[in-house]
């Protein structure tokens, strides 16, 4: 699975100051949404794509130990100041079978080729009783042809088309101007999503005013799956 290790790279620095000054508000409503969908539990938690780090906190709250795992060494090196951190691809767990309570990944499916892939290594890692929580932007409404206005959003074409972008003239001038994106259209988010060991139990629109920006899901492997 090809994912935006190298894309991050060198720019850690820059990433965890945006976080907590022009990007404040959409890193809150991202932390909000991972708040509501986390469930109180303990054990293991692995925070897949972790950045530098910056939901930790919201994860411990819940009960849980966390572990961050991230391509981008960069990343890492920030991260580690949260959390014990291991360098991995998404797609390529150094984990066995069911070790984790809960898996999260935050803003992750616009920076990884294959997300299927991604959601197929966390439910494998996975206890049963366990859950995989996602929150990522909305694909209809934040993405590389969708033109933020002051009362809605405008798609442009080429919404149904996946895969890379560099900048756009929609992308502005935080992350994805330096990093890119990687636009899933919604059938193919939510079908990336799809796993028959672990059931879709629970989807969140929420973030933005006209529009929601973020969209979040939780799939919980059954009690008593081997």
């Amino acid at each position: 699975m090809t994912v935006a290790g190298a894309r991050y790279d060198g720019h850690a620095d820059w990433y965890d100051a945006w976080a907590h000054s022009d990007g404040a508000t959409a890193m809150a409503a991202a932390r909000a949404a991972l708040d509501e969908l986390v469930p109180r539990g303990n054990g293991l938690a692995l925070d897949l794509g972790c950045g530098t780090g910056l939901h930790a906190d919201v994860v411990r709250r819940h009960g849980y130990t966390v572990v961050g795992a991230d391509v981008s060494a960069d990343q890492l090196r920030l991260a580690r100041t949260r959390m014990p951190v291991v360098r991995a691809e998404g797609g390529a767990l150094p984990l066995p079978d069911g070790v984790a309570r809960l898996v999260v990944s935050v803003l992750t499916h616009t920076d990884v080729e294959d997300f299927g892939s991604l959601v197929a290594e966390a439910v494998r890692v996975l206890a049963p009783g366990g859950c995989l929580v996602h929150v990522g932007v909305h694909p209809c409404f934040v993405s590389p042809v969708a033109e933020r206005l002051s009362d809605g959003v405008r798609i442009h074409q080429g919404y149904r088309t996946a895969g890379w972008q560099e900048r756009t003239p929609f992308t502005g001038n935080a992350v994805r101007s330096r990093v890119g994106v990687h636009h899933l259209p919604l059938q193919d988010l939510l079908t990336a999503a799809l796993h028959p060991a672990a059931p879709l139990d629970a989807v969140l629109e929420r973030g933005g005013d006209a529009v929601p920006e973020l969209l979040a899901f939780r799939l919980r492997r059954p009690e008593g799956d081997h």
